[in-house]
Parts: structure tokens; sequence; C-alpha cells
């Protein structure tokens, strides 16, 4: 494992602690926990999840979905790190699935897309049991989250992506609206790439990464007319700002309806995924603006 690697893993485990501490999920969601959704249950520790419904909807009624992709840098993060933001979509009157995924360098890419799609198999075969509306299911992701799941799309509505991986998605899956969160949308060349980033980057394949690798993560690569509408967003002081306006310029070149935010704040500059934290304003006027978005979709 690479210092970057090994810097995510403990340095971003204690922001999240600071940012949780004394948190608890609200009475007014139901929370079901652990449920294992890999194939033959061959990664149990890896590949669980968590399903969030409003305690006070009756469970044989559907409701949108929203599907909750982690962020971390491909190598840190998991669905409990996820869970107060998850219960707060719940609360705005989704199902949400929050899912944990493999990470590397334990496992190398596309096992993170592998498990993506495997999601999205267990929610069809869980349709009724946890009242999935199927014809409203929506995606979150940010940063390391928000490459995943703008390949993800790419994987539904591109076959020529598709295509690339062994792994396949029922046909009665589709996201109808996605949202990019301070999200790492564009991955550079190897030769553009900071050491940092480069590290994680051969940490994600386990090799010494190839332009050719990279070619595979970048979304913006196979975006079509048929990707989903999405809802990008950044805030002043989220280190990958940058990649706002790139990920507009896709969207306006394949035609693919977008909204775009970013968000400031007059207590000083708002940080990366600041939208998980949930005792911020500016948190929840984000959150109600992308679920407000996904209502608009339905």
């Amino acid at each position: 494992m690479s210092k970057a690697s090994d810097f995510i893993r403990e340095n971003f485990a204690k922001g999240d602690a600071i940012r949780d501490e004394g948190l608890e999920i609200p009475s007014d969601v139901k929370r079901y926990s652990d449920i294992t959704y890999g194939n033959k249950g061959e990664h149990p520790e890896w590949q669980m999840l968590d399903v969030y419904r409003p305690a006070n909807v009756p469970e044989d009624q559907k409701l949108p979905v929203i599907v909750v992709i982690h962020g971390g840098g491909w190598v840190y993060g998991d669905k409990e790190v996820y869970k107060y933001y998850s219960a707060s979509l719940c609360q705005r009157g989704f199902a949400v699935v929050c899912y944990s995924y493999r990470l590397a360098p334990e496992y190398t890419f596309p096992a993170s897309l592998e498990d993506s799609c495997a999601v999205a198999n267990w929610i069809v075969s869980n349709e009724d049991k946890y009242g999935f509306d199927l014809n409203n299911i929506f995606g979150v992701g940010d940063s390391a989250g928000g490459t995943l799941i703008g390949i993800t799309a790419a994987f539904l509505t591109n076959k020529e992506y598709a295509d690339k991986f062994k792994f396949t998605v029922s046909d009665k899956f589709s996201f109808k609206g996605i949202a990019f969160n301070c999200a790492a949308f564009e991955i550079k060349s190897v030769s553009e790439t900071d050491e940092n980033m480069g590290s994680l980057m051969d940490d994600l394949f386990g090799k010494k990464v190839t332009d050719e690798d990279l070619d595979v993560m970048n979304a913006g690569n196979y975006i079509t007319a048929a990707y989903p509408p999405s809802f990008l967003m950044s805030a002043t002081g989220d280190f990958l700002k940058d990649e706002l306006p790139k990920m507009a310029a896709v969207m306006i070149k394949n035609s693919v309806p977008f909204t775009c935010k970013y968000y400031t704040s007059p207590n000083g500059e708002l940080g990366h995924v600041f939208h998980c934290n949930m005792r911020l304003q500016e948190a929840t006027q984000c959150n109600d603006d992308e679920t407000e978005f996904f209502r608009s979709l339905q």
C-alpha cells in the first residue's frame, strides 16, 4: 500500500469521526443493516449494504430510491461512514441504499464497479421486499464515489463501455438521475498526475498504471445523450472544484440535461464533501436541492 493510501485511511477516518460524533439515526427512519448483496457471498466482509426507509411509511408502499456511493480515494470508507447522510436523505421521502464496496489495494479495479453493478441487481431482486420503485432510481456519489457513480451510469447507458467488462446489470435497473458531489470526474493521464494521485492509481490497478488503464475510469469518455440527467455540485473549499466546469462541458457536448450548483458560506470556505456534515446549514440546503432535482424527474 502506498503512503498516499495510508494517509487517506488514517486521516479521513479521524475527520469523519469528529464530524459525526454524537449523532444518532433519527427515530423517524427505519434502518435495515448489514445485508449481503454479493454474488454467492464471496466477499461478505466487503459486500454489505443498508436500506433506509421512512418509519411512518407502510413497508409495502413503493418509494423512489437513492443509491449512495461513498468516497474515500478508492482506498477508504464504507457504508457506516455515510449512515447519517443516508438517513437524512431518507427523511426527504426516499428509500435509500448505501453500500460498502471492495477497496484498493486489497482489491483492484474493476472490483468496485462490479460491486456497484451487483448492488443494482440486488435492488431489482428485492424490489418488493423493501418497497423499491424501479421506475424512479437515483444515485449520488462524492469524491472517488463521484467517479464510481459516473462510470456506473456509463455502464448502464453505453454498450461499448459495458462490453469492456464480464459482469452485467439487469435491464430492469436504470438511473432516472444522478448527482456528482465534489466529484473526481476526470482522471488525468499518467504524465499529468501528481505523485499522490499516481500512487493511488497504482494501488487501484495493482500495478504501475497506464493511460490505457485510466481510460476506463473517465466517464466523460463514454457519456452519450442516453446518460441520465445530472446534478453537479462543488464548493469554495473543495479541492476538486475545478472538476465542475469539466463536467458541465461534457454534459453540454453530449446534450445531457444537468443542473450545476456552487455552494458558498458566510462563515468561511465550505470543504470537500461538506454535504455529509449534518450540522451544516449549507449541507441541508445542498441535500434539499438534490432531492428536489430528483423529484423534478419523477
